[in-house]
């Protein structure tokens, strides 16, 4: 294992000197990135996971955005889900802000359903076996798409949807499906924010001594500098779907993906 360390640390930017050590833990961590329908995917990497040292105490946090834009959006649910009904401790998914959007949709089918069809809830639908063709103004025939997702959804989803957590923390590691606002501590964060990205992410160091991983927005390779991890790859259109790793000896990124 040291040597796959060696090859990733040479390949993606891990360390920055001017921020607190890497974080590691005596019980693994694995977070992976947005799956957004690649159940090819999902499975790929439950596999590669069971592979690794110590896989069977780790903890795996989904970072959100499990829906939207890929083939089976349908399929990732029902895997997810019951994987996290059977272990909730080692199995975590968070809200990511495409699981909010269809929130969203089923309260204010009219409302919320052009903008979330266009960013990909279409598929979503489709997956699910439902037309996502609707006359914009036709109010009564939102309400009757939103209807028939309900109930293909069925109402255990849909309330464990709703009560998906919006960051999960252990020590100095945290982890949410769009970053964190390095101005503000842990418990001010602003739940739009974590869903859809913090204005001053980028540009202000974090000075509380967190690692913040995220997914949300898409980069080359999965990368680790200045408090932010960042491990979203785009796997619904690169199909790449890449994760971190941290246990007793550090930080380490891995990868799954559509041709392999």
């Amino acid at each position: 294992m040291h040597w796959l360390r060696a090859i990733l640390s040479a390949t993606w930017p891990t360390h920055d000197r001017q921020t607190p050590p890497l974080p590691c833990s005596d019980l693994p961590i694995c977070i992976v990135g947005d799956l957004h329908g690649r159940l090819d995917l999902l499975n790929k990497m439950l596999s590669a996971i069971k592979d690794r040292s110590g896989h069977n105490a780790a903890r795996v946090v989904w970072v959100g955005d499990m829906i939207d834009r890929g083939p089976d959006s349908a399929g990732v649910l029902a895997r997810l889900h019951g994987l996290h009904r059977a272990d909730p401790e080692h199995m975590i998914c968070l809200m990511g802000n495409h699981e909010r959007m269809l929130l969203d949709f089923l309260a204010e089918p009219a409302r919320h359903g052009p903008r979330w069809i266009a960013a990909g809830g279409a598929e979503t639908l489709t997956s699910f076996g439902l037309s996502p063709f609707t006359r914009k103004h036709d109010i009564d025939a939102w309400n009757r798409l939103a209807a028939d997702l309900r109930g293909r959804l069925t109402a255990e989803v849909v309330n464990w949807l709703g009560a998906l957590p919006l960051l999960w923390r252990e020590g100095p590691l945290l982890v949410t499906h769009a970053g964190a606002d390095p101005r503000l501590p842990v418990e001010a964060q602003e739940p739009r924010r974590l869903l859809w990205g913090a204005r001053h992410r980028e540009r202000a160091k974090r000075v509380d001594g967190l690692w913040v991983a995220q997914g949300h927005t898409v980069t080359p390779a999965p990368y680790a500098r200045a408090g932010q991890i960042c491990v979203d790859t785009g796997a619904w259109s690169s199909g790449t779907l890449s994760a971190a790793w941290v246990d007793a000896a550090g930080l380490s990124f891995f990868n799954v993906s559509d041709i392999n």
